[in-house]
């Protein structure tokens, strides 16, 4: 009984902790005074938007970039969550593939798509009158590889969530809370990232990736990623679930769901989802070093 006590306790505390991060976030909201947030539908920045509009009303914009490294479904899942929440939503065109920095498709590709993204916002934001624009990076965002994160600073754009202390568990612990359905949506990062560093973005392996992965989501499966390396395509399955992938029926029906997307080979990949996979071919150098000069800013 001691046990199931202090497991209630450590419980009611993290929720404690969590209200308390959110009315931080929603006081830096207050002083903020009018905002537009980069939105995905993913959680964090859903979970931003739909606070924001709570606080500030139409003194907030979300802006979703209908980019070629969107998949359609997240798409509109993130139109529908913003419909069903009454936020002030626009959509924008960005062109990162007109970009040969980002089509080359290197370490700090993300960079570029967001250094594209928000240079668009921040026109916008001048146009409609906006001060400040946000994005849905969290407090355990900084520990990861994530170039993007340098496009965000150099244009001074905010983010909330992280000034508040939210990590991802408390995003979703409260996003269920506030009885948001995509509480516990896995993450869907942009379909750029299942291509192996050096292989040039396109849209034909966009479409490829897109494709493949929406055929395994007909399988059944959920937590999984479709990594593009030319011919081969390195399917990534969750744990949990990868136990039902190994069976020489399953392995058929994934082979040919993938190869009806336009890849020659097919590999399961015995380790299963690892979030930012393509990174361990990366020196351990330049991922610190990425991480600190992140930490030092």
């Amino acid at each position: 009984m001691d046990g199931a006590n202090h497991a209630i306790n450590e419980e009611s505390y993290a929720e404690m902790r969590a209200t308390v991060k959110l009315k931080n976030l929603e006081a830096r909201l207050q002083q903020i005074g009018n905002l537009m947030v980069a939105y995905s539908g993913g959680v964090d920045s859903a979970f931003l938007a739909a606070t924001a509009q709570r606080v500030l009303g139409t003194r907030m914009l979300a802006v979703l970039a209908d980019a070629p490294s969107l998949a359609r479904k997240d798409m509109a899942e993130a139109r529908g969550f913003a419909e069903a929440q009454g936020i002030p939503l626009q959509v924008i065109a960005t062109e990162e593939l007109d970009k040969p920095e980002y089509v080359r498709n290197e370490p700090d590709r993300c960079f570029h798509c967001k250094a594209e993204l928000f240079g668009v916002m921040q026109t916008l934001a001048h146009e409609l009158g906006f001060t400040s624009i946000a994005y849905g990076m969290n407090a355990d965002d900084g520990r990861d590889y994530r170039p993007g994160q340098r496009a965000a600073e150099e244009r001074a754009v905010l983010a909330p969530l992280a000034e508040a202390g939210l990590t991802k568990a408390e995003v979703r612990m409260l996003a269920k809370s506030a009885g948001y359905p995509l509480w516990d949506r896995p993450a869907s990062p942009c379909l750029a990232s299942r291509i192996e560093y050096g292989r040039a973005v396109t849209r034909e392996a966009l479409e490829q990736v897109e494709k493949a992965e929406e055929s395994l989501r007909q399988l059944g499966f959920r937590l999984l990623r479709v990594r593009h390396h030319g011919e081969v395509a390195r399917v990534e399955i969750g744990r949990d679930e990868l136990e039902r992938a190994l069976s020489m029926e399953m392995f058929d029906a994934i082979a040919t769901a993938v190869r009806r997307a336009g890849f020659q080979y097919v590999a399961v990949d015995c380790s299963g989802f690892r979030s930012g996979s393509l990174n361990e071919i990366l020196p351990a150098s330049q991922l610190n070093g990425d991480a600190r000069s992140q930490s030092e800013r």
